[in-house]
């Protein structure tokens, strides 16, 4: 087994990763780190969780640090992501591992007043974190000159292109000096993937990590079958029992999170919500109450599932079955992080009976079941040859569409093409 000493680091960036208490590097950070400090671009199959920003941010600092700048800096590493809390995590992790080289860094994301990213720009940075919405608009606005980037960093690319970033991410790269050092990781490499890495990646190597042999064997996982009705009283029982003091809840919905904070709250358990709704203020604030341990509890929905990087979560709840098996690896690696174990527990309906059955197939291996709690519902157990999806739920009997509705909905209609063009030429200025 490799230690950080053998992979070629300089004293100041073993010095800050010792004091990070890091001991032996993670499969990714072996495999990237003596990569990159020799100059070639690399394709990375990896999750958040095993350890791949200290796998980019160590030998970009270190080539970095090689050259001494005189005079005004200019952005010479760019690395750009998909959501405002893996933007702001990055950051801190530069910060952490800079500390003893003279090196400035900035991050940039919506949501947010842009008067004090722009301040730290106009003063100079090395090294620059962005989202792609505010990297246009401040580059539209002519704060931002990417022609001397070194480096080029494009991190959760397969998240970038299911929130609709693939323009913006092409024009970021047309912006880009051609003579660069590439990387860029994802957590699947579907064939749009691979696609956008051959346009820009030059010569890559890969290092491929596939989800199932990263977090899951560490992970203690369990599935209850539940009726829906009963799944907050459940996870009430669990956490009071365990005294969880670190944990995170996922949910399909925003209204979903909502609700079951305030469900939560009513039972004298604290918690906050963390989704795409809430204002940039209000997620910086629940991440940090959790953080800091004002909080036990985070409720989350699939927005925040690969931005959340956190040390010390003991326990990852599935509420709600995700229906895309790959997010139900990425919401139980935010626990078993850095070597320890974690404990997932994953609520299932009548309704989620065919997501579990995705979710196994995924991951090869069937999730233990626990019937051993008073809320056991034996009609969501999957059927034998049961096939992976969604299982139709009763009918509504409110199922037909209400006159307002039916008129509202021919309203959207008859709006949707003219709001198309505006929305498109203001795309690249929304928040992130």
């Amino acid at each position: 087994m490799s230690n950080f000493e053998s992979l070629g680091l300089s004293e100041q960036l073993l010095e800050s990763v010792k004091k990070e208490g890091y001991t032996v590097p993670t499969p990714v950070q072996e495999q990237a780190i003596p990569l990159l400090l020799k100059g070639r671009d690399v394709l990375g199959v990896a999750q958040t969780g095993t350890g791949k920003t200290a796998a980019f941010a160590l030998p970009v600092l270190q080539i970095m640090a090689r050259e001494k700048i005189q005079g005004r800096r200019n952005i010479r590493t760019l690395v750009l992501t998909p959501t405002r809390e893996l933007a702001a995590q990055i950051n801190e992790r530069f910060a952490a591992y800079s500390g003893n080289l003279s090196i400035y860094h900035q991050v940039i994301f919506g949501g947010v007043s842009q008067k004090p990213q722009v301040k730290s720009l106009r003063r100079g940075i090395d090294i620059l974190v962005a989202t792609p919405g505010r990297l246009l608009d401040l580059i539209d606005q002519g704060f931002v000159d990417l022609g001397s980037v070194e480096f080029f960093v494009l991190d959760e690319a397969d998240r970038m292109l299911d929130m609709g970033f693939i323009r913006d991410i092409r024009k970021v790269l047309k912006l880009l000096p051609k003579k660069r050092q590439n990387l860029l990781f994802s957590a699947t490499m579907p064939s749009s993937i691979a696609d956008l890495a051959s346009s820009f990646l030059n010569d890559a190597v890969m290092i491929d990590l596939s989800p199932e042999e990263i977090t899951v064997e560490r992970i203690d996982q369990s599935v209850m079958f539940v009726q829906k009705q009963d799944k907050i009283n459940l996870i009430i029982d669990i956490v009071n029992e365990n005294q969880i003091k670190r944990g995170i809840i996922f949910t399909r919905t925003k209204h979903g999170a909502n609700r079951l904070v305030k469900r939560l709250d009513r039972s004298g358990i604290e918690s906050a919500a963390i989704h795409g709704n809430k204002s940039q203020g209000a997620r910086t604030r629940a991440l940090a109450s959790f953080k800091n341990g004002e909080i036990p509890l985070l409720v989350a929905t699939d927005i925040a599932s690969r931005g959340i990087d956190i040390e010390g979560v003991t326990h990852v709840f599935n509420y709600d079955l995700p229906n895309e098996p790959e997010s139900y690896v990425h919401r139980i690696g935010r626990t078993a992080r850095a070597g320890k174990s974690g404990v997932a527990y994953a609520f299932c309906d009548e309704s989620e009976s065919g997501y579990l059955v995705g979710i196994q197939r995924l991951i090869g291996k069937q999730i233990p079941q626990f019937t051993d709690h008073p809320y056991h519902f034996p009609k969501a157990i999957p059927k034998p040859n049961q096939k992976p999806g969604k299982i139709k739920e009763p009918k509504n009997k409110n199922k037909n569409k209400t006159p307002q509705s039916e008129q509202n909905s021919g309203q959207r209609n008859n709006n949707r093409n003219k709001g198309t063009r505006n929305r498109r030429n203001r795309r690249h200025k929304k928040s992130d």
